[in-house]
């Protein structure tokens, strides 16, 4: 069995999300399959590269969450690992009430 490296647990989270490369300003449409604390996994055909910076926005229900975040591995044809950083607290609580439900 493989040890757990992520600081926080995942739970099953589905929404529509885009993804916005911050160096090209290149937009791409995306969903997720989990959402943590500290970042998510989008389902994509087509994920960038590890190590790139983006802003995401998470539509779910009547509420975007909206964070920058850097791709932390990659799986061609299948998605992409984003990990959190600089989130404003106010979106850090709409995260912490979609991880609550």
């Amino acid at each position: 069995m493989e040890a757990e490296l992520r600081r926080s647990p995942r739970v099953p989270f589905i929404a529509e999300a885009e993804i916005m490369e911050i160096e090209t300003e290149v937009r791409l449409s995306a969903r997720t399959g989990d959402l943590s604390k500290h970042g998510c996994y989008m389902d994509m055909v087509n994920p960038l590269p590890q190590g790139t910076s983006v802003k995401v926005a998470i539509e779910h229900g009547q509420r975007t969450f909206s964070a920058t975040a850097a791709v932390v591995y990659s799986q061609t044809h299948l998605g992409m690992g984003l990990e959190f950083f600089n989130m404003d607290p106010s979106e850090q609580d709409k995260l912490d009430q979609w991880l609550a439900v």
